[in-house]
């Protein structure tokens, strides 16, 4: 029966069967992994042999030419029978390899392919995401721009408080985003190579092969680090480059899922409001039950997943902790996991958002009715002002205002009617030198003070500049197929 294969006999991690992109799953592949390994010893031998190990052109050209036919088979009943990994990649490599045989993985220990390895797959794990925010930061800007000046109302404490405007409330998302986009970049660029440091970090091995040569020793380590694409390697290491590499990889990624969790709660928030609503398919279904419903499940997905990736981080934070000495395996098993699911889940969510952003509706005139109930009571201190202007008594004034303003929010609250404050206002003789001017005093414009200017700025000065770098990788769409 079609779609009864294996695979669908045991647990598959929906990271990867349902969301991520084809571009960090395969970064975290098996295939990436372990062709990255014999890159490294290709680039060990090339490195060894320019420094003069007898290595011959022969054995670096066999290496070169295998590079990629791997027998997954038989590396798995190599394991089986040796119980380790890297040893038995490197017997899987030197059958296919057999006058290269002797000189593969040669004065080196597990972790110069293991650990150098996971710091490649950092490296190119940011290099996937950093765009990817970047777009995000992009249709984020433009949404903010267009709506610079579209006054809604805010909330503090989730009550609605002076406005702002649908511009200036998405400036707050952005300026996370940017933090996290400066974070992702530190991240990146601090990443170095562990390089060639021998069993315990001192490169006695090395040093040994090279006859007490020091700076032979020091220029294969620049070499091998300069062909995997590095600028610097770690000048000391235990067996492993230090687990607080980790840390910060993955600190900065939970930040990042802070960030969208933030914004992501902000636009449920304001969906349950019916003033913006993600994107929503013509034959989506809301609810099994409810035919009507239009559900955030975006946003929602970014939420859930967020989750899981803000407790990501407290996987490397116990795996430095317990590191003894030099290193112990404890970590492996966990970085296994903790690593790739990080990079995975943080991809997904940037992907979802951009969605999200690029297709964001807003309900101009939901937003305007919500204004109209609450305005009223923030335009007292106009309407207070003007009448003393006019000539009334500041005193006298405030406590005409307050009493119907008792009397207006009894209609709000007691009897589910609108607020009906500014006829209460009109009503009352006492307010007649200002009957004129009240629907200028109630311009929703004149509440949102420099809103639109600090958009304008802020787009400006701390946006744009940070999206030059990532112009070229701008058109891309996401479209969700799921």
């Amino acid at each position: 029966m079609e779609g009864s294969g294996e695979e669908f006999m045991k647990y598959r991690s929906p990271l990867v069967s349902r969301y991520a992109s084809k571009e960090m799953a395969y970064n975290f592949s098996d295939r990436k992994k372990f062709t990255t390994w014999r890159r490294l010893w290709l680039y060990l031998a090339k490195a060894e042999k320019e420094l003069g190990l007898p290595i011959t052109d022969a054995q670096v050209s066999e290496m070169e030419s295998h590079l990629e036919d791997i027998d997954f088979v038989m590396a798995a009943e190599e394991e089986r029978k040796l119980r380790h990994d890297v040893m038995a990649h490197v017997h899987t490599f030197a059958h296919c390899c057999p006058t290269a045989a002797p000189i593969i993985h040669l004065g080196a220990t597990s972790c110069y392919v293991g650990d150098n390895t996971d710091l490649i797959m950092l490296r190119d794990g940011f290099d996937i995401l950093l765009p990817k925010l970047a777009r995000v930061v992009d249709r984020l800007a433009n949404f903010a721009e267009k709506y610079a000046d579209l006054p809604t109302l805010g909330f503090t404490h989730y009550q609605p408080a002076q406005l702002t405007t649908v511009g200036k409330r998405a400036c707050l998302w952005l300026q996370d985003l940017v933090m996290d986009m400066r974070n992702l970049q530190r991240a990146r660029e601090d990443l170095r190579f562990r390089g060639v440091k021998g069993t315990t970090g001192t490169q006695a091995s090395f040093l040994q092969l090279f006859q007490g040569d020091h700076e032979k020793v020091e220029e294969l380590d620049r070499k091998v680090t300069e062909m995997a694409g590095f600028k610097k390697s770690y000048l000391v290491t235990g067996q492993t480059y230090s687990r607080k590499v980790d840390i910060d990889s993955l600190c900065a990624l939970a930040s990042l899922g802070a960030t969208v969790h933030k914004i992501c709660t902000d636009i449920r928030l304001l969906a349950n409001l019916k003033e913006i609503e993600e994107p929503f398919e013509k034959e989506q279904i809301g609810s099994s039950a409810m035919p009507y419903k239009r559900n955030p499940m975006r946003a929602e997905r970014c939420c859930s997943l967020a989750r899981h990736l803000m407790a990501l981080v407290s996987d490397p934070l116990q795996t430095a902790a317990v590191q003894w000495l030099e290193r112990t395996l404890d970590d492996s098993a966990n970085r296994r996991i903790s690593l790739p699911e990080s990079f995975l889940t943080a991809d997904i969510i940037l992907s979802t958002l951009q969605n999200i952003t690029e297709g964001l509706v807003v309900y101009p005139k939901v937003i305007e009715r919500h204004i109209r109930h609450e305005l009223p009571f923030m335009a007292t201190e106009n309407i207070i002002m003007a009448m003393v202007k006019a000539g009334g008594n500041r005193q006298d004034c405030h406590e005409k205002i307050r009493v119907l303003s008792q009397q207006a929010a009894a209609v709000v609250k007691q009897e589910g009617g609108d607020n009906d404050l500014l006829a209460r206002v009109r009503a009352d003789p006492y307010f007649t030198p200002i009957l004129g001017q009240l629907d200028d005093l109630l311009e929703p414009k004149t509440f949102i003070g420099r809103a639109p200017q600090q958009v304008t700025r802020f787009l400006s000065e701390e946006v744009r500049p940070v999206l030059e770098p990532y112009k070229s990788k701008m058109d891309v769409k996401i479209e969700l197929e799921l």
